[in-house]
């Protein structure tokens, strides 16, 4: 979720400043959760989890929907988003501008890809399930998702600098999960992340998720299988690596120059050797909970 300082954004800000409200987001942290078992848990009554769960509605950051079978007179809470990134003026970086560039997920330039392991557009699958060979169908470039148990997606970006100019921030953004036959929410997965074959970082994604459908989703989807991932913000300076906002690693764009050449890539690793060999699953703007693809977004000064 992306906020500003304008008076849009006014309704997130307010539905985070409460305690009790808070206390609900964090009960949903992991799964939904009933909302008497939430209720109950927290000392709430009824007339003030209604209050609390209404202005956490208005503020998109929870969805309620009704249980199934024995539980269809229960109703679920569970987070809209996991991720909230507050965007300051322009002006608190005057000397930077922004290009941005979206990448297909299917648009990739090399891979390795180990079963269980396919694709799938929005409305259908692309090739054999588990068959690698499925990775070189001419379909790939519209797929809104891709799964491998272990192995690599690769991305060659153009440069979008201009003469003169300097990439002073890179950030990345995609929709990620681990990959697990059917699904498993609680299946940690050691990634890795590169930039022109330089390990920037690691991060531990900790599941594979269907607990709920993923907003964008396509109904067809079997329920038990992928729905959606986290998204997350990979951002590279003249410092160090970050993953929303916390530090990875030292590496930074003065070890990898990214100014002078005319592509860079990016890969994404799930190894095999990994202490967490959960695999990966990476999401398209049609499917899970965020409308886009990998995103780049050039900071460059002149």
């Amino acid at each position: 979720m992306e906020l500003d300082l304008t008076n849009a954004s006014l309704p997130i800000y307010e539905a985070l400043a409460n305690e009790t409200r808070l206390a609900i987001l964090r009960e949903l942290g992991d799964k939904k959760k009933s909302i008497s078992e939430i209720g109950q848990k927290l000392a709430i009554s009824n007339a003030l989890m209604t209050k609390h769960i209404r202005k956490l509605e208005e503020a998109q950051l929870i969805k309620t929907e009704k249980g199934s079978g024995q539980d269809w007179k229960k109703k679920y809470l569970s987070l809209k988003t996991d991720f909230i990134n507050i965007n300051f003026p322009a002006k608190v970086f005057p000397e930077m501008n922004l290009t941005s560039q979206s990448v297909k997920i299917g648009h990739f330039t090399d891979f390795k890809a180990e079963p269980s392991c396919g694709m799938a557009t929005k409305d259908r699958l692309i090739g054999a399930l588990d068959d690698p060979k499925s990775f070189l169908d001419q379909e790939r470039v519209d797929a809104s998702i891709i799964w491998l148990n272990n192995g690599f997606l690769e991305y060659k970006i153009p440069n979008p600098l201009k003469n003169g100019e300097k990439i002073e921030l890179l950030e990345i953004s995609m929709e990620i999960a681990s990959e697990f036959p059917i699904s498993n929410n609680y299946w940690p997965s050691d990634l890795s992340f590169y930039l022109n074959n330089h390990c920037i970082g690691s991060y531990t994604v900790p599941g594979n998720f269907s607990d709920v459908r993923g907003s964008l989703t396509p109904q067809w989807w079997i329920d038990e299988f992928s729905q959606y991932g986290l998204l997350k913000h990979l951002r590279i300076n003249r410092y160090d690596t970050s993953l929303d906002g916390e530090k990875l690693t030292d590496h930074n764009l003065n070890e990898i120059d990214l100014d002078h050449s005319d592509f860079f890539t990016f890969k994404i690793a799930a190894p095999a050797t990994a202490e967490n060999a959960g695999g990966l699953t990476i999401f398209g703007d049609r499917w899970g909970n965020y409308p886009q693809d990998l995103l780049f977004n050039f900071y460059v000064s002149e």
